[in-house]
């Protein structure tokens, strides 16, 4: 059985926060993923653990 491959995986905006949180474009997908249906389903097909970590590394508390 192979694994998905989610494009959140790779998003540059992604990348963005990750290198700088309060940059404008890490500021925008911090609020995007809170309404966005690629980032519910890539969230909500990861292990208990990995939700875990999501949650806390990007102040998520949705799903």
């Amino acid at each position: 059985m192979s694994q998905q491959h989610y494009p959140c995986e790779t998003c540059k905006f992604r990348a963005h926060y990750d290198k700088n949180p309060k940059s404008f474009l890490g500021r925008f997908w911090r609020w995007h993923i809170n309404f966005c249906p690629g980032w519910k389903n890539y969230f909500t097909h990861q292990p208990e653990e990995k939700k875990a970590e999501l949650r806390e590394k990007y102040g998520f508390t949705k799903y």
